[in-house]
């Protein structure tokens, strides 16, 4: 087989043409109907049989119809990292996709297996030591947080889920190396990859790379906006994925975007709030467009995440010296963390903030963030105590009708507690669980929703917390319920769903709670002890 081939020399307009950020629907329909250069090639994880019967790199795919044909993708322990594209060039990377098995329990991973954020893309150009493309591989692909999300767009693709496909075009002059590197504590099972590249004769002098870079702030820094990147050179930025986990009530989604081109001390690119940098108003929700998207939304409140992405396709950052891209994170406040016990749009936030950028730069970039560690990138646990709902279903805890454990592994990695009342007047359960220490909480419960469950009233120890949860959904899927924000005495307390009734949609009244959470509250929140000596029992608040 003919590895090379000879192929003209690309001029820089038509080499521009194959990986320019500026790319339109239109356009690349109309590319194809002209004549191109390269040689196309492909690094698959096809299995290839060595002369020992087992997998060999060095050796051919095997196509026969023996079973280990079809045995296409490896398990990568602990640790370990494995090197999916390894070529010389001059080349440009057109297509990479990944998949492997989710991270719920299996028979060959009762422990469960690695998620998305555990694992480390690098992508290296022309032997460099310092990959130019650094970040867990999830949240390269604007899935964030290890939650597994769809995504349609034109350079990131990830269908069901679980399918990660790029598009990102990645020229290199002398050669090309691809890891992905498990820094989990369990393996990636079933890693499946195919990396579409085309080899040329030469590149234009002047031919940018492509970087990508992640960083994260756990929680932001006070006083100074959020660097996203910040590098010297000559380039064009095309890309941006942010994540937040909310720290407190309200709305995070205020501060803008300020962007410093060419070391200017002031920003020449200011923008009007986060919602509107990533082309939404009037919030963010679930969303998938070619050109920006939230692949992930758990609404608003203490613990919430969102996820969303914003490729500057058509309208490039374009930069000769310099870039320096930054947000705000500034945003809606309750009350209780407000000095002034005021309700306000304009306040510092301390949320937890990750990014992973995305440009296009001649030369090497000077912005030198480097990922940290998955034990790092793991978000901070929250939960003061966490009681599952699952040591609950004997015959004092709930009313009439049955009440079970009901394993939930797509959803949960502990049964729920799933009850099914014979009838709404006598349908209910009760929770029990402690308090320790006085100290600023928020009171929540992790349920499922789905298309026969009812609606539940929420109370503790007899006190009334607003509306009937409704815990219908068209699909299954698990939500957060959040129900109080308070300072309990030490203690002893019960929390009692009573069921009232259905949707009118759902087909009929059943309930599955995961667990209880208490959540802690930001450190301001002690500190100010605005709520430190109200009774919570006279008027139960919940700070939205």
């Amino acid at each position: 087989m003919r590895f090379l081939q000879k192929t003209r020399t690309l001029s820089l307009p038509a080499f521009l043409c194959l990986f320019s950020g500026s790319l339109f629907a239109q356009g690349l329909l109309e590319g194809l109907a002209r004549p191109m250069e390269g040689r196309s090639m492909r690094s698959t994880s096809a299995f290839r049989k060595g002369a020992d019967g087992k997998y060999d790199p060095r050796a051919e795919p095997l196509g026969t119809t023996e079973p280990l044909s079809n045995f296409d993708a490896r398990d990568l322990p602990p640790g370990e990292t494995q090197t999916v594209l390894d070529v010389k060039g001059p080349g440009a990377i057109a297509h990479i996709w990944f998949t492997f098995r989710g991270p719920e329990p299996t028979p060959g991973a009762p422990r469960g297996a690695a998620n998305h954020q555990e694992m480390l893309l690098r992508i290296y150009w022309d032997g460099s030591e310092k990959p130019g493309v650094e970040a867990p591989l999830g949240d390269f692909f604007a899935n964030s947080f290890g939650f597994r999300s769809e995504v349609i767009s034109i350079p990131v693709v990830v269908e069901d889920a679980d399918s990660y496909n790029c598009y990102w075009r990645m020229p290199f002059r002398k050669s090309a190396r691809i890891e992905v590197v498990n820094q989990s504590d369990k393996p990636i099972r079933g890693l499946y990859h195919n990396i579409d590249w085309l080899k040329y004769d030469s590149l234009p002098e002047d031919a940018p790379y492509f970087y990508a870079q992640y960083r994260q702030e756990y929680p932001v820094e006070n006083g100074k906006d959020y660097v996203i990147l910040d590098t010297k050179g000559k380039g064009h930025y095309v890309g941006t994925v942010l994540s937040v986990r909310m720290r407190s009530p309200a709305w995070f989604g205020e501060g803008d975007e300020k962007i410093y081109i060419d070391g200017e001390s002031k920003p020449s690119i200011w923008g009007t709030g986060t919602e509107d940098y990533f082309l939404s108003a009037w919030g963010l929700k679930t969303c998938k467009t070619p050109y920006f998207g939230v692949p992930y939304f758990k609404g608003r409140g203490v613990g919430s995440y969102t996820s969303s992405y914003r490729w500057h396709l058509a309208d490039p950052m374009v930069f000769n010296t310099g870039i320096k891209v930054t947000i705000e994170h500034w945003g809606w406040m309750s009350e209780d963390e407000n000095p002034n016990y005021k309700a306000m749009s304009w306040n510092e936030r301390e949320d937890d903030y990750s990014s992973v950028a995305f440009w296009y730069q001649t030369g090497t970039p000077t912005f030198a963030t480097r990922a940290p560690h998955a034990r790092e990138r793991q978000l901070p646990n929250l939960e003061r105590t966490v009681v599952y709902a699952k040591d609950f279903t004997a015959a004092k805890y709930h009313g009439s009708g049955a009440a079970r454990t009901q394993p939930f592994l797509s959803l949960y990695r502990e049964p729920q507690l799933f009850y099914l009342p014979d009838s709404p007047d006598d349908g209910w359960i009760e929770i029990p669980f402690e308090v320790k220490k006085k100290e600023p909480l928020r009171l929540l419960i992790n349920a499922t929703c789905a298309p026969d469950y009812g609606r539940y009233r929420a109370a503790l120890d007899g006190v009334a917390l607003g509306e009937p949860l409704d815990f219908y959904a068209e699909k299954v899927e698990s939500r957060e319920f959040h129900l109080l924000d308070f300072w309990p005495e030490p203690g002893k307390y019960t929390l009692r769903l009573k069921c009232a009734g259905k949707n009118g949609r759902s087909e009929g009244i059943k309930c599955g709670i995961e667990s209880v959470r208490l959540r802690e509250r930001r450190p301001r929140v002690e500190a100010m002890g605005h709520d430190k000596n109200k009774n919570w029992r006279v008027n139960p608040p919940l700070y939205q």
